[in-house]
């Protein structure tokens, strides 16, 4: 019954337009009504306890570090030097898309804010250039989603916090899935559109690449900085976002000069205001988490899934297949914070490696994002490349299959996951 009061009241508060927030703080307010608990204080304790986490110092400077790259000329530069690189070859531009995603990745962790840059800068290229625009526009979505799950990622941090589950260790094991999903977009853009007559362009010599190389040094750097610092023990993950938003910011303002301090205002306003968006979230989904746990939703969701604890990948494809439900009509951060004080204590019963699991929660949640009917993704990269939002949901549907058939095959073959990750710890 309990299940039922979480669920109608979550379902019931954001189907008449209730913003998730809220509706996570109401839910809770219902299950302590539901079991006779009448004490206000447990909310705001629980609220000010969510948001109350070093760990969480990590999100607002991984926010702000992405704001700086793109303000201050990183992004630029990193897709002028993919294009210099690749941008001849025969659907050349497609493949400069996903060299960037990974890149980008590699650096702000945010897939509506890599999704933007990318389309902002390359979509006109590529209309010039004779592509497919609706199919270009759903291939810059699906190298977006990449973000979150190749490190720095803030979805991986606000895993770790709701699930306890070592931040570095889901940094490690998200290098290789995100590698891989950006082998599968590759795959897929190359079968798609070989058949496309495009204007190719002209192939650059050695001395240009080498000039845009240079260029492109100092944001290359970046994700080693990041990278490199957390897996040889130099920084904890929020001691990396706040070398990476320094980092960004002197290269922004003292090497490329793109940054003038005049603006550094509104970059800091704009990463505030989504870092309080963000922690909100958390903090109300901590009030909803501690009353599922004192309710013993997750006991009683196990007992209905008890037939599938000794089949794992069975209980991980059916959970994935939630998640992706979930995802479709969920910001990334919700999708985290609601399902995951849910299922982790079964993944945990039934002997599921937990940081396989968030790696796998991630990509799937992100796949989610660009799914119809809602499409978060979707719906920045329709705004910013001005194509309607059938045309995109029709451009990247190859790539949606390419991106749900390795889910499928990571599900499989954990192994793909964990033996990568043993490596790099």
């Amino acid at each position: 019954m309990t299940i039922l009061v979480f669920l109608g009241t979550l379902a019931g508060t954001m189907a008449i337009g209730v913003p998730v927030a809220f509706a996570l703080i109401f839910c809770g307010m219902a299950l302590m009504l539901f079991m006779g608990v009448g004490d206000p204080q447990i909310i705001a304790a629980k609220m000010v306890a969510g948001a109350d986490s070093f760990t969480l110092l990590a999100v607002p400077f991984f926010l702000l570090a992405g704001e700086l790259m793109n303000a201050g000329g990183l992004s630029r530069r990193i897709v002028n030097f993919a294009v210099v690189g690749v941008g001849h070859m025969r659907g050349g531009l497609g493949i400069v898309t996903i060299f960037a995603a990974i890149i980008m990745a590699s650096l702000s962790g945010s897939p509506s804010a890599d999704t933007a840059a990318l389309a902002s800068i390359l979509i006109p290229m590529m209309r010039n250039a004779g592509y497919n625009v609706p199919r270009a526009a759903g291939l810059m979505a699906a190298g977006g989603i990449i973000a979150p799950v190749i490190p720095p990622s803030i979805a991986f941090i606000i895993f770790g916090v709701a699930a306890n589950v070592s931040i570095t260790g889901l940094f490690m094991a998200g290098i290789v899935p995100g590698l891989l999903m950006a082998v599968a977009l590759t795959v897929a853009w190359l079968i798609v559109s070989k058949k496309e007559q495009v204007e190719l362009l002209p192939r650059q010599p050695w001395s240009v690449k080498l000039a845009e190389a240079r260029k492109a040094g100092w944001a290359l750097f970046m994700p080693v900085i990041v990278i490199g610092g957390i897996r040889f023990g130099i920084f904890t993950p929020t001691e990396a976002a706040i070398a990476a938003a320094v980092y960004a910011l002197f290269v922004g303002t003292v090497v490329y000069r793109e940054l003038d301090w005049r603006e550094l205002y509104g970059v800091f306003l704009q990463a505030g205001k989504t870092t309080s968006v963000v922690l909100f979230l958390i903090a109300s989904a901590m009030v909803s988490a501690y009353l599922i746990t004192l309710a013993n939703i997750p006991a009683e969701l196990s007992t209905y899934i008890e037939p599938f604890l000794d089949r794992p990948k069975l209980l991980m494809l059916i959970i994935m297949l939630l998640v992706l439900v979930m995802g479709t009509a969920l910001d990334l951060s919700a999708s985290v914070l609601i399902l995951t004080p849910v299922v982790m204590p079964i993944i945990k019963q039934a002997g599921i490696d937990p940081i396989y699991f968030g790696v796998m929660f991630i990509m799937n949640a992100c796949i989610g994002m660009i799914t119809p009917p809602v499409g978060i993704v979707l719906n920045v990269v329709s705004g910013v490349a001005r194509v309607p939002m059938g045309q995109v949901i029709r451009g990247v549907s190859p790539f949606l299959i390419a991106q749900i058939a390795l889910l499928f095959i990571l599900i499989a073959f954990p192994e793909l996951v964990l033996v990568p990750l043993a490596v790099l710890r």
